[in-house]
């Protein structure tokens, strides 16, 4: 899912492409995707961008006459920018915006329709699609504490719940929490005063350092590779990968469809957190350390 970098370089490109720019029409190629009703999407046509906004994971587009265009690209959404006219796409289209300066395409991948669309009127109807998680560049250390502990979760559900912060979803939290050398399973109860100053600071630069990669990536051109496993991520995406500050083999948590990359040896002072599926199946078979694994996988096959 695109997270906080990914969103900010998009509108910076978009930005230099279309504002000020006339909204020609919106060709809605996949009737699922739009959830709004009122006003009609007709509404939009021939109405010029004044702004750019990030709304959490949420793009805004705003208009004039108070419309504002949210676009969710949720998991596999992908924008595109072509310039002039542009045909609809083979796969996965779902929409073309067309501005007097190009087209905007909207693309999800795979069989499952989960981006949205909405066009909405006024600042109270937009800020329903507001999951009103604090903004981590607009807070301090303070403020940062007193939202991480108000209520106790897990350190990785804290950073990707919008509620409480806000365009930090699945693979920036496995950046920030190895960076911070913090367990995502940690509970924010029982972080101490430096832990909580660390995963302050790691958050900040983390987030910092990906946009500013991604958005020298880019260059002039518009993003086409957003994706969530980068190979210079040190966990994300990475199991079984030598993590980069200490060659363990990196590990993972599996749950429904999200998967929890960390590194042990950093994180979890060696200990193997218990994968929900393989740990049940296993039981008393499961590797709590990373000596174990390593034994159980450099011991030699039985004899017959």
């Amino acid at each position: 899912m695109p997270e906080l970098p990914d969103i900010v370089v998009y509108m910076e490109c978009l930005e230099r492409r279309i504002l000020g720019q006339r909204l020609e029409q919106v060709r809605l190629l996949n009737p699922f995707l739009l959830r709004s009703v009122e006003p009609a999407l007709t509404a939009s046509h021939g109405k010029q961008v004044l702004a750019l906004h990030r709304l959490g994971k949420r793009l805004v587009i705003a208009l004039e006459d108070e419309l504002f265009l949210v676009i969710h690209l949720m998991i596999a959404g992908r924008l595109h920018w072509q310039a002039g006219g542009a045909r609809r796409p083979r796969r996965g289209g779902l929409a073309a915006f067309d501005f007097s300066s190009g087209v905007l395409i909207l693309t999800e991948a795979g069989s499952k329709r989960r981006a949205s669309l909405n066009l909405v009127r006024g600042g109270e109807a937009l800020a329903e699609h507001d999951p009103k998680g604090v903004e981590i560049f607009d807070i301090d250390l303070v403020a940062f504490a007193a939202v991480l502990t108000n209520a106790n979760h897990t350190l990785k559900r804290a950073l990707t719940d919008p509620r409480l912060f806000s365009g930090i979803g699945n693979a920036y939290s496995d950046e920030i929490l190895h960076r911070a050398r913090l367990s995502p399973i940690a509970w924010t109860s029982k972080l101490e005063n430096p832990e909580i100053s660390r995963l302050f600071r790691a958050t900040l630069d983390v987030l910092t350092e990906w946009t500013e990669r991604l958005r020298a990536e880019a260059g002039e051109d518009f993003p086409e590779k957003v994706t969530a496993f980068r190979k210079e991520m040190a966990v994300h995406g990475h199991y079984q990968k030598p993590c980069p500050d200490c060659g363990a083999p990196v590990q993972r948590i599996v749950y429904a469809s999200n998967e929890t990359n960390y590194c042990a040896n950093c994180q979890t002072e060696g200990r193997l957190l218990a994968d929900r599926s393989l740990s049940r199946l296993l039981k008393n078979d499961w590797p709590r350390t990373i000596e174990e694994l390593e034994q159980r996988h450099g011991r030699p096959p039985p004899k017959d």
